[in-house]
């Protein structure tokens, strides 16, 4: 499973999950949905956008865990 981090790292970086959008050009929706775990997949273009705005590695927004954690949907 993977676990998205982007949250902490726009908290670390005090900037708003909408001016993340706008500064990569993708909707809030789609952002929202990555940053709470409910997107199924994510373009590389997306990731490479998302790193270099926030000044990150890949790793560094998302996790990988081989346990199970419930989702609350």
């Amino acid at each position: 499973m993977i676990i998205v981090r982007l949250d902490r790292v726009l908290a670390d970086r005090k900037m708003k999950l909408s001016d993340l959008a706008n500064e990569i050009d993708i909707t809030v929706a789609n952002l929202s949905n990555l940053k709470t775990g409910k997107a199924k997949a994510i373009r590389f273009t997306t990731l490479d956008a998302i790193c270099k705005a926030l000044d990150c590695q890949p790793a560094d927004i998302m996790e990988y865990t081989n346990e199970e954690i419930e989702r609350k949907d």
